[in-house]
């Protein structure tokens, strides 16, 4: 039973989640939460190794097995593949959209507040001309953008954005909806260095690393949380 709080807002636990991939069914119709059967030794004799040691069926496959070693991150029952039995990842250029899509929704969202309270400055003088944003309209995005992001992911794993665009954020080692901790962390990571200092650059490295991923194609923001984002339809 997953010790993980349940997303808030959803009314469910983790394992309900109706994303969290399920073991898959056993061939000799045992429980899938069952180890599997031992095999005899050397064909079914039912004997010793003829020169003593382990029976060659108790041993476990080296680095955890899978075509990638095992699972990088660690977690789930699925030793071959953490991507068994999720729907396909998203395309890299639906996940762009898709951000797009939310930096304007709250973007929109920051300019009005900053307006409304007057945190944004403007200095000029004779010697200096200097347009910027201030510290507090700085603050304002990063805790809009983090808050909304969070909230979001948490709910279903589907920010504005990536529910127009049929995208969902999943836990790599799972398939569930993430946790509020793990939902933070991206969002985090994301999120605060383009409100205090890099702005759309760090979005373009962080977004556009899964361009490039293999095999899981994670952004920055998603190697951090351990997560992956999945097509919907």
């Amino acid at each position: 039973m997953s010790t993980e709080p349940p997303p808030f807002g959803s009314g469910q636990s983790p394992d309900e989640d109706p994303f969290r991939k399920q073991p898959p069914p056993r061939q000799d119709g045992g429980s899938p939460y069952d180890p599997p059967p031992r095999q005899p030794p050397y064909g079914g004799g039912g004997g010793q190794p003829p020169f003593g040691g382990q029976p060659p069926g108790d041993q476990p496959p080296p680095y955890g097995g899978g075509p990638y070693g095992g699972d990088p991150y660690g977690g789930g029952p699925y030793p071959n593949d953490p991507l068994s039995g999720m729907p396909p990842l998203a395309e890299s250029g639906k996940r762009v959209l898709a951000r797009i899509i939310d930096m304007i929704l709250v973007g929109i969202v920051v300019g009005l507040l900053a307006w409304a309270f007057r945190i944004s400055q403007y200095t000029v003088d004779s010697d200096d001309f200097e347009f910027g944003k201030s510290l507090g309209q700085e603050a304002l995005a990063a805790v809009l953008y983090i808050a909304y992001d969070t909230f979001f992911t948490v709910r279903n794993g589907q920010t504005l954005g990536k529910k127009l665009m049929r995208l969902r954020v999943a836990n790599l080692n799972d398939g569930s909806t993430p946790s509020v901790q793990t939902a933070l962390i991206r969002a985090a990571v994301l999120w605060i260095p383009f409100a205090f200092c890099c702005a759309c650059i760090w979005t373009a490295i962080a977004g556009g690393w899964s361009f490039f991923d293999k095999p899981y194609k994670q952004g920055l923001h998603d190697k951090a949380a351990k997560t992956v984002v999945v097509s919907t339809g």
